[in-house]
């Protein structure tokens, strides 16, 4: 999944819905559009901030936020999103289906290169949906590309996609990184492609940025690529610092260490209103797309049983997190479909802040309160858990914090431990080795979310990481992905929804709004229903602006 506008399958691309952007200036031209008198420029360094180390640089085969937000710049899809949502060629300048929706046909673009100067062609595309389908390719998104039937190249710059049944995703699912075959072909051929020197040192990609260096736990620095075939970007040198610190971050935000950084809803309201963070930075709001939630080790005998998760979420109140967290920037979640898109059902089950009905259910499933008000099971052993989440991200440990004060008013005894990004993923998510998670999930256009939910996704690479099984969810799932109606799309949608308040799998607690500020010395922002980011290539700073020369 590619993060915010960039998600090919899923949770990492943006709501259906028009999410309306709003800002601290007073018109768009101060918001970064640009002045009268600024001329586009190249030159200058964008230097943003990451909370987490990336774990690698071919985002194929990766999972975390941090790999998507620079794998994004490197590596182009056949398709991507515009402005407004809207599917549109990238690699691909134009497409036909059949009127069956079985056959869809892609023209290329001519003028598309790899970094290193090969063209790239339709065999490139080809070896991607290969790789893709390879049982030997470590990667989560592999379900896109399995409902292929096959894919043929009647000449270079013609691909032509056969599928065995209509498929929702279709267009769409070719938004995936296309991968270099020259490169690539051994690596893919012996299951080594996260060794590949491409996912550590020196990837290829055909995107608007090159890579120059990666020092892990530091930095990642890009250069513009003067190649890229939809021109050369103005912004001649991007550099992600790492900090996994939400207040380092803005403390360097503060002293123009960085230029653009998400911040957190205290940040937001209450530390940048005076004027010269006002006048060093444009601030945005728009809602985010994507979740907060609690997440439970369904494998864990305390959390197989639905009445102990149901009693935790009316333990939790989520409008508490909302004001005591966000400070009122988010919505309630009830699901993993964003209010007002679509897809989402608002008739569901829900789970108001009911201490009362909690102790009930708990007591119902064999949980009850000895004399020191301790929960403990039918053996006398006390309900305790360790509750894990990552460095970095404050939102998240407060949530953490409330979670285990409304538990241990439950009798519930809960440890907060957090740990280091890259390592959080590599040792405790893949290998599944946590009692209970606060987590994010990115939400993608579509609403499908077979690799979340479907009990075939359980893998260490995959994305099932709570190992929920339901076999309703799981047919649910398989036909939403076959059908090309919206109408009979969100029948299934809706149903699948109201399963998961049912079964509560994970507490969905909040949606929470995008916070991003940046330096205003950079133009060409236009904020628009796909946030901020979609039209990275074009901004640019004015000549008498920059400060930075690249190298």
């Amino acid at each position: 999944m590619r993060p915010a506008a960039a998600v090919p399958a899923l949770a990492l691309a943006v709501a259906l819905a028009v999410a309306a952007c709003g800002g601290e200036a007073d018109s768009a031209v101060d918001q970064g559009v640009g002045r009268p008198g600024d001329t586009p420029a190249h030159g200058d360094t964008f230097i943003e901030a990451l909370t987490g180390n990336i774990s690698g640089l071919i985002p194929n085969v990766l999972t975390d936020s941090a790999s998507f937000e620079v794998g994004s710049l490197i590596y182009s899809g056949l398709v991507t999103r515009d402005r407004d949502l809207n599917l549109v060629g990238e690699l691909a300048e134009s497409w036909k289906f059949s009127r069956d929706c079985l056959d869809l046909t892609l023209t290329l673009r001519r003028n598309a290169r790899w970094h290193d100067g090969r063209p790239f062609t339709a065999a490139d595309v080809i070896f991607t949906y290969e790789t893709m389908i390879n049982p030997k390719t470590p990667t989560a998104y592999r379900e896109d590309f399995k409902a292929v039937e096959s894919v043929v190249a009647p000449d270079p710059y013609t691909v032509h996609v056969r599928y065995r049944q209509p498929y929702a995703k279709a267009l769409q699912s070719w938004g995936i990184w296309m991968l270099p075959r020259h490169l690539l072909e051994p690596y893919v051929r012996e299951g080594k492609l996260r060794e590949a020197p491409q996912n550590r040192t020196s990837p290829v990609g055909t995107g608007a940025y090159r890579f120059r260096e990666w020092k892990p736990g530091e930095k990642v620095v890009l250069v513009a690529n003067p190649d890229y075939f939809e021109g050369q970007p103005y912004i001649s040198r991007v550099v992600y610092r790492i900090i996994p610190s939400q207040a380092t971050i803005f403390l360097e935000l503060k002293a123009k260490g960085v230029d653009a950084a998400g911040l957190t809803a205290l940040q937001f309201k209450r530390q940048t209103e005076y004027p010269a963070f006002r006048k060093a930075y444009h601030k945005y709001e728009y809602p985010a797309n994507a979740y907060t939630y609690l997440g439970f080790n369904l494998k864990d005998p305390r959390f197989a049983d639905r009445r102990v998760r149901q009693a935790i979420a009316h333990a939790i109140d989520k409008q508490e997190l909302i004001d005591g967290v966000l400070l009122g920037l988010g919505r309630d979640a009830t699901g993993p479909y964003k209010p007002g898109t679509w897809a989402h059902n608002p008739n569901v089950k829900r789970y108001p802040h009911d201490m009362a009905k909690a102790r009930a259910l708990l007591a119902e499933a064999g949980w009850k309160a000895n004399d020191d008000g301790v929960l403990v099971d039918t053996h006398g052993q006390r309900f305790a858990f360790e509750l894990l989440t990552n460095q970095g991200n404050d939102e998240r440990k407060k949530v953490a914090e409330i979670v285990q004060a409304s538990l241990k008013d439950l009798g519930i005894h809960v440890d907060i431990r957090v740990i280091e990004w890259a390592s959080f993923l590599k040792e405790y998510i893949k290998k599944r080795r946590f009692d209970a998670i606060i987590l994010g999930w990115g939400i993608g256009l579509d609403p499908d979310q077979y690799e979340i939910w479907h009990s075939s996704k359980t893998g260490p690479d995959e994305l099932n990481h709570i190992s929920y099984a339901n076999p309703e969810v799981d047919a649910l799932l398989e036909q939403g992905r076959r059908s090309c109606r919206q109408a009979e799309r969100k029948t299934y949608y809706d149903r699948l929804q109201a399963i998961l308040a049912e079964d509560q799998p994970i507490v969905f607690l909040y949606f929470r709004d995008a916070l991003p500020v940046v330096s205003s010395r950079v133009r060409g922002i236009v904020p628009a229903p796909n946030g901020i980011r979609y039209n990275f290539n074009e901004w640019y700073v004015p000549k008498h602006l920059q400060r930075y020369t690249a190298g």
